[in-house]
This record gives structure tokens, sequence and C-alpha cells, in this order.
């Protein structure tokens, strides 16, 4: 017999495989018991305009479904979209208790615990929630703010250098660091750099295949901010390989100090359906952000490496004093390879 928690845990783990693919709906995983307490069947949302999770999990359990409970990460829908109501569907099945990790804080969506209890079935919330929070950060975040929610990324030395003085930067981590950036690449929407970056290093932006460089799997949309358009035609970012956004102060608005107002790119960003934005380079763009207050998440590479002068991986992040340093709380720290990783949060000094 599984329990309550062993199934939950199972639907977060499932919903995590739907990362990178289902904007701008959420991540959300489902598993079914029957009515002895056994995996009748299990899904997950793959992918925007999809199945959802409940309903693929009740094409796995049949029959079964009937008098068993449904273990769902979020409230299950309520209304009509591209597909239909998957409330609607549990009571059809006859599952007799829903078990929730997450209410659905869209308006549009929410309402299917209230569904269900109307129809009599026990539903009960707020079970491990704050590990599924965890997993579907990214879409929570910004459908409450009405922005993407922005997961800033860099490789530096030990010392903080993500370039020598002569400006060579490859490489500044090792082979298995790398290929996780092209993991974290493939749970975003979008990946977004400034043109310096373009015109110092031509990157491409995209998710590949570690083993032999190839493109892998569905590739985010490449935003690059250039205040007066100053990326060349020729760039590896205007290939084939994805699409493809030149972010201009003309198209976007200039903020204060004439540059991209970067809280409109990422409105903008939203409208076009991007929930979760990886902001790779380089460090005046990244300072942009971190000092108008737009970086949720940290993920840093740090390499066992000194280099004691060259760019470093920050510049500007609005800080003039000690008692304004932007705090950060760890949340995981990864032996990659030779390197480590670090993930965390931005602290709110309001707490």
């Amino acid at each position: 017999m599984v329990t309550v928690d062993e199934a939950m845990r199972r639907a977060i783990a499932l919903a995590a495989r739907g990362l990178g693919s289902t904007s701008p709906n959420p991540v959300v995983g489902c598993v079914l018991l029957d009515a002895g307490g056994e995996i009748a069947g299990e899904g997950f949302h793959a992918y925007a305009g999809g199945p959802h999770a409940e309903v693929v999990a009740l094409a796995q359990a049949g029959a079964r479904a009937r008098g068993g409970t449904a273990v769902v990460t979020l409230e299950p829908c309520n209304h009509t979209g591209r597909t239909g109501p998957c409330a609607r569907a549990l009571l059809e099945a006859g599952v007799a208790r829903v078990v929730i990790a997450v209410d659905d804080p869209t308006p549009a969506a929410a309402g299917g615990a209230g569904t269900l209890r109307a129809a009599g079935v026990l539903v009960e919330t707020g079970v491990l929630r704050a590990e599924a929070e965890r997993g579907n950060v990214a879409w929570l975040t910004a459908v409450r703010r009405g922005r993407p929610y922005v997961t800033w990324k860099y490789a530096a030395t030990l010392d903080g250098r993500s370039a020598a003085a002569d400006r060579t930067s490859k490489w500044i981590t090792a082979e298995p660091a790398r290929a996780d950036v092209h993991r974290l690449r493939g749970t975003v929407d979008a990946i977004v750099a400034g043109v310096g970056t373009v015109l110092a290093d031509d990157p491409q932006l995209t998710v590949r295949d570690p083993a032999d460089g190839s493109l892998a799997g569905r590739q985010p949309l490449r935003v690059i901010v250039d205040s007066s358009g100053r990326t060349p035609a020729a760039a590896r970012v205007h290939d084939d390989a994805a699409a493809t956004w030149i972010a201009t102060a003309a198209a976007v608005g200039a903020g204060p100090d004439g540059r991209v107002d970067l809280t409109a790119v990422l409105t903008e960003l939203y409208a076009r359906g991007v929930r979760a934005v990886l902001l790779e380079g380089g460090p005046t763009l990244a300072g942009g952000f971190l000092a108008a207050g737009l970086v949720d998440r940290v993920v840093g590479y740090v390499a066992p490496k000194l280099l004691g002068a060259g760019r470093t991986a920050l510049l500007d992040a609005g800080v003039t004093t000690i008692a304004e340093a932007i705090e950060l709380e760890f949340t995981d720290i990864t032996r990659i390879g030779p390197d480590l990783r670090f993930t965390a949060t931005l602290r709110d000094k309001g707490v």
C-alpha cells in the first residue's frame, strides 16, 4: 500500500519532467491510487495544449480509478481551455478522494476543489505544499507577480573572475559543469543575454547535447538586450536553431539611463507566454537586473582557479555600501566534476 505522502512525492517528481515545455501552463504531476491504495495510474503535463496530468493518469488507471484517490501537485483545473476541466474528468471517473498540494492561484482555472467537494468527493489540500511549490516555483512566482521568474546563471573563478586579463574565458569551468548548464537551459522558456556578450563571445544560446554538441530538444527563445541595435546580422543568435528577439530601447522603451527598460522586457516576455527566464550574460546586464530587483534565483558555477585580474562576473548592481549588499540564501551546494554549483534565492530584507 502506498501512502499519500509517497504518492505526492512521486507526483512532484513526475511534474518536473514537464519543466521547459509547458508554459504558459504549470508543471503538474498526478498519481492515482486504487481503492486498495496501490498505484493504478500516473501522469504529468508534458506540453501546453496536451493532456493534463490527471487525464493521463486516469487513462492509465481505467476502471481502477473508481473509488480511488487522486494525488495531484496542483488543484485540478475547473475550466475549459484547450482541454476540458480536470475536476469534471475526476468526477466522471468515480474518484472518491482528491489530495492536492497547492491551490491554483489563477482565477480562470481555480475552483476545482470546490467543484469536487460539492459533488461529494473528499478533498484534502496542502499536502507537501512546500515541496510542490519548490518544484513549480517558476510558474507560481510568474503568475503571482505578472512577470517571468528570473534565474541569473554565471560561471566564475574562485576569486569571482569570468574572464582573464586578456579577455579569454574559454573555459572557466570544466565539461561536467558546462553540460549541467545545458540541462538548466532546457528547463526555461527564454535565455537572456546582453549585446556585449554577443559582441565578445558570439554565443549560440541553445540547448545542446554535451556528447556531440548537437541541438537537444525544445529550444528556448533567445532574447538579446540591445539598447541601440548593435547585434550583428551574422551573429549566431540569428541562426535558425531557435527563435530570437532583439529587445531594443526603441522597441521596448528606455529606462532613466537611456538603456532598455528591463521591467518592460519581462512584461513583454510574460505576454508571450514566457514564465521562466535564464539570465546568462554579461556582468553589466546582470547588475542591471539585480539593481532593479528582478532576479529571483542565482545559480553559480565556481571553478577552483584564481586569476587575480580580468573581468568580474558582476558589475554595478546598485550597491554602494556593505549595508546595501544583496543577501542570498543557499538552497543547494553540489560538486559538479571539479567545480562547485551553488543555488541561492534572494533574501527578503523586510523579513
